[in-house]
């Protein structure tokens, strides 16, 4: 589990800006004829202590991102609180600076009060805001920890739907040869197992190699075709040097599948569907020849597309015609880093 990350500020900021406050709180002093320059270093030397010390102390009294939240409104009995703990302060390093260097003449003390009162509250300001954005960053975190929690639970989700019916559907083609004594049962039979067999390899698996996923392809397809004969035709048109990209497995079955399930198969009137590369796009093609009454909801290819989104941010392009049905599947080359 990732470790949250503690609020903190740099030492850069704190002890730069109490320089930069003490230079600011300097400046009056360059352009008044009766200070010298120990004038001058004093001033900045309270001002810089006090700086310091107030920035110290707000984060120490700040809250823990992890251990309670902030009040909404910056304004509360903590700020009070380090007002008066600062006019305490600045006191205490006036009547010490008076004392240590025997300055018998500085700036009025309600000056250096009126100093510590808005220095304090500059630097508490700032340090809320900061910490409102360190509160805001963690939650966007949070977030984004979340969503990307829950698009891992869908995609294993997506991962798992492989359509039963394919199942059934092949049990049933298996009973009939069977029944008839087809000689080509055994065959079968091995194929229908090297296809659950890939399955459950590869079922793991984010990324396959077009080639594995081609191998899985030509036992779902002669599967096919000992239930559907010469119904069904696929004609693989694949560059091979096509064939060491990667793709999500199971791509080719479901879209396939997705064919069968809206489009007449039949000796009659074949379903023949084309399967080739067409520049950084593999192109699954089938002519139109819809069914009656079977609707189409888009789940099968929204599917596929939602585990293309997932895995490398592009989605499918669907072309559609009259007469063609088209969808093209992007070409992934980096797989091995992706």
């Amino acid at each position: 589990m990732e470790k949250v990350k503690s609020f903190h500020v740099s030492r850069k900021v704190i002890w730069g800006s109490s320089i930069a406050l003490a230079i600011l709180a300097s400046i009056p002093k360059l352009f008044d004829a009766d200070s010298t320059p120990g004038d001058i270093v004093i001033n900045s030397s309270i001002t810089l202590m006090f700086s310091i010390f107030i920035w110290y102390y707000n984060i120490y009294s700040l809250p823990k991102f992890s251990a309670q939240r902030t009040n909404k409104s910056l304004f509360n009995w903590k700020l009070l609180l380090s007002v008066v703990l600062g006019i305490l302060i600045m006191v205490v390093l006036v009547i010490g600076h008076q004392e240590l260097f025997q300055i018998s003449k500085m700036d009025a003390p309600i000056m250096f009060e009126l100093r510590g009162v808005l220095i304090n509250l500059i630097v508490y300001m700032f340090l809320h805001l900061l910490f409102q954005n360190y509160q805001t960053q963690q939650m966007g975190m949070e977030l984004e920890r979340t969503h990307a929690i829950n698009l891992g639970a869908q995609y294993e989700l997506l991962k798992q739907q492989v359509n039963p019916h394919f199942l059934f559907n092949s049990l049933n083609t298996l009973k009939s040869m069977v029944d008839i004594q087809d000689p080509q049962s055994s065959d079968f039979i091995l194929k229908l197992s090297d296809f659950y067999r890939f399955t459950l390899e590869s079922r793991k698996l984010d990324l396959i190699p077009l080639r594995e996923e081609l191998q899985i392809l030509d036992s779902y397809v002669y599967l096919l075709k000992a239930r559907f004969e010469d119904g069904f035709v696929l004609i693989n048109e694949v560059d091979q040097k096509q064939y060491d990209s990667a793709i999500p497995p199971f791509t080719l079955q479901l879209l396939i599948e997705n064919c069968i399930k809206h489009n007449i198969v039949s000796l009659d009137k074949p379903l023949q569907i084309n399967l080739y590369s067409e520049n950084d796009f593999l192109v699954i093609e089938n002519k139109i020849q819809l069914k009656r009454g079977v609707l189409s909801t888009g789940v099968g290819l929204d599917n596929i597309n939602q585990r293309f989104a997932h895995l490398i941010h592009k989605e499918i392009e669907i072309d559609k015609t009259e007469t063609i049905f088209k969808v093209k599947i992007p070409m992934i080359y980096d797989y091995r880093n992706n």
